[in-house]
């Protein structure tokens, strides 16, 4: 069995093995990490060789952490990495390049009509009729994105909302409210086959899936990192939150969407959102309007260069080919639309 898995923030950790009788065999631990002493990778594989295999990740680093030397030093590496990728190699998870990635990027669409497209083609990659792919968003009119489980009444002033003409939408994945101007705001979704986070914990799904976004800021410049739970942060704040979903039937999905700060108004953010003290509390600020800090002001670039690089960041990492959304998928987004996504009965269910 081969498991595969790059530390957030690190590098590459690579494990080979075998299970017999219950038990994890011929364990081979290698990678582009650092490691020090030499013997250091041949006590991680030792401490390894053995293991039921039905060891959970906080079991495996457990006994890697045990067996290592006082002066080990890791660098790019951890035994949570090493645990991960063993778990990963029993899961039998694929890997990026296991996969020919599609990109879809059209026309502004309406915010309900957003929703209602990553629910179909998230259901399209679980049944295998799609491929993995990588939607990036456009558009057509101001909004307010509600996470699943989000009091309506709680996160929007409707009076602020009316006034500067914002659509509220609820989303079927949880996490927090996003303001969305069409010129201000970065969005992109990954619908992925479940097997691609086999083996990771919730949590751990959300750093893997955004380390390829990591790798496109780094390239324009900007040192940024994954923030659990589901947080991309620079020294000088925010710059986009993250959600997913886990879609059942076929062979199973999972969509992981993304909203990144190009710009901000922040004033009128604040006139139809309710930010609670609450939760501004946990971000260490005392101040709303100092959480996020845009990638205009970061880059110097427009919005449409910072998805071009975004795009070709993604296309050299793990090739990507333009497609586009079906007719079917789109009768059967617009029909999600009619029925869910545009009704009152969806929108305030949490009211």
């Amino acid at each position: 069995m081969h498991g595969e898995y790059k530390v957030p923030g690190g590098k590459l950790v690579v494990v080979d093995l075998d299970v017999e009788g219950g038990a994890l065999r011929n364990v081979r631990v290698a990678g582009d990490f650092f490691l020090e002493p030499d013997e250091a990778i041949l006590a991680i594989d030792a401490a390894l060789e053995g293991a039921p295999a039905n060891t959970g990740t906080a079991g495996l680093a457990a006994r890697i952490d045990a067996a290592l030397p006082a002066s080990t030093v890791m660098l790019g590496l951890s035994s949570e990495g090493v645990a991960v990728a063993v778990r990963r190699a029993l899961a039998h998870a694929t890997e990026w390049s296991d996969y020919d990635w599609q990109l879809i990027h059209e026309a502004p669409q309406s915010p309900a009509l957003h929703m209602a497209l990553d629910e179909v083609i998230t259901a399209e990659v679980a049944a295998g009729r799609r491929p993995p792919t990588l939607r990036v968003w456009e558009w057509a009119s101001p909004a307010v994105i509600i996470g699943s489980f989000q009091s309506l009444r709680n996160e929007v002033d409707p009076a602020g909302a009316k006034r500067h003409g914002i659509t509220v939408v609820r989303r079927v994945s949880g996490g927090g409210a996003m303001f969305v101007e069409p010129g201000n705001t970065i969005t992109y979704s990954l619908s992925v086959p479940d097997s691609l986070v086999s083996g990771l914990s919730f949590a751990d799904s959300y750093a893997y899936l955004d380390d390829w976004v990591l790798g496109a800021l780094g390239d324009m410049g900007i040192k940024a990192w994954y923030q659990p739970l589901n947080d991309i942060a620079t020294d000088a704040g925010k710059i986009a939150g993250a959600a997913q979903k886990r879609v059942v039937g076929g062979e199973g999905a999972v969509l992981h969407h993304v909203t990144m700060s190009y710009d901000i108004d922040a004033d009128k953010m604040l006139e139809v959102l309710r930010i609670g003290k609450e939760k501004l509390s946990d971000k260490g600020t005392k101040s709303a309007k100092k959480r996020v800090d845009p990638l205009r002001r970061q880059t110097g670039l427009a919005r449409e260069a910072v998805i071009d690089r975004m795009i070709e960041s993604f296309r050299t990492r793990h090739g990507l080919a333009q497609g586009k959304v079906t007719d079917e998928e789109m009768a059967r987004a617009e029909e999600l639309v009619r029925t869910k996504f545009g009704t009152e009965e969806w929108t305030a269910r949490v009211p």
